[in-house]
C-alpha cells in the first residue's frame, strides 16, 4: 500500500485555519451545531447493535461525535429502520496542533478490535472530520508506518462496511481515501467542500464548517446505508 504523509506545511495551514475559527468563535461546536456535544462516548440501543458508527471529531471540538459526526449518526440511524444503530466517539484530545492523531487512531483501532470480539454480528461504519479524518487515515494504514497498534488488523477488515471522511487534510498531499489503493478503497467516501483550506487548499475558512449544511452529510449517509444494506 502506498504511504502518504501530511507534512509540516499542511499542518501549519490546518492550524492557522482552526486558529482563525477559534478566535471568531465559529469553531465552537456548541455555536455551530446543537447536536455536536454528545456527553457520552458511546450511545447504544443494544449491547451488540447491528451497526456501530465509530467517529472521530475535528480539532478543538468538545468530546463526543462533533458537529459533523452527530448528524451523520442520526441520519444513518434514521435511514436504517429495523436495525439497531449505535455510536462510539473516538477518545482523543483533538489538539489544535494535530499531535493527537496517533492517539485517536490507537483508540479507534482498539475499540473496533474489542467490539468485534464482543459482537460477532455487528458491522462498523467509520468516519472522521478534519483532524478526525487524519485519525481514520492512520487507522486504515493510508498514512504513515507509525506502529501496528494504530492500524486495523486484517482480522476485522471484513467487519468495516463503510468509511466516510470530511475535510481530510490528506488531500493537500494529493491523496484521498477513496482513490488510494488498499483494502478500503471501494468502501470509502472522501468529501471536501470547494474552498476549504484544510482539504482543497482554498481561501475560505468558513467552507470548513459547511459539511453539516451543504449536503455532504446526506451524501455520506446514503453512501454508508447502501453498503450496509448490501452486506
Amino acid at each position: 500500500m502506498r504511504r502518504l504523509f501530511v507534512g509540516r506545511r499542511e499542518i501549519e495551514v490546518l492550524g492557522a485555519v482552526l486558529g482563525m475559527l477559534a478566535a471568531t468563535g465559529l469553531g465552537s461546536p456548541d455555536q455551530v451545531s446543537p447536536s455536536s456535544g454528545s456527553p457520552s462516548p458511546r450511545t447504544s440501543e443494544a449491547d451488540c447493535p447491528d451497526v456501530e458508527v465509530v467517529f472521530a471529531r475535528g480539532s478543538t471540538e468538545s468530546a463526543g461525535l462533533g458537529m459533523v459526526g452527530s448528524p451523520f449518526f442520526e441520519g444513518l440511524r434514521s435511514d436504517l429502520p429495523g436495525r439497531t444503530v449505535a455510536s462510539y466517539a473516538v477518545r482523543y484530545e483533538a489538539l489544535m496542533d494535530q499531535s493527537s492523531t496517533a492517539d485517536g487512531a490507537a483508540d479507534l483501532t482498539r475499540h473496533v478490535i474489542e467490539r468485534s470480539g464482543e459482537c460477532p454480528l455487528t458491522r462498523f461504519v467509520l468516519g472522521g472530520y478534519s483532524q478526525g479524518a487524519s485519525v481514520v487515515d492512520i487507522a486504515t494504514g493510508v498514512v504513515g508506518a507509525l506502529g501496528e497498534n494504530l492500524v486495523l488488523p486484517e482480522s476485522v477488515l471484513g467487519r468495516v462496511r463503510a468509511l466516510v471522511v470530511f475535510g481530510n487534510p490528506l488531500r493537500l498531499t494529493g491523496g484521498q481515501l477513496d482513490t488510494v489503493s488498499g483494502a478500503f478503497q471501494d468502501r470509502s467516501l472522501d468529501l471536501c467542500t470547494p474552498g476549504d483550506p484544510v482539504c482543497a487548499g482554498g481561501t475560505d475558512p468558513l467552507a470548513h464548517l459547511q459539511y453539516p449544511r451543504d449536503g455532504s452529510v446526506d451524501r455520506a449517509v446514503r453512501f454508508a446505508v447502501a453498503l450496509v444494506l448490501g452486506d
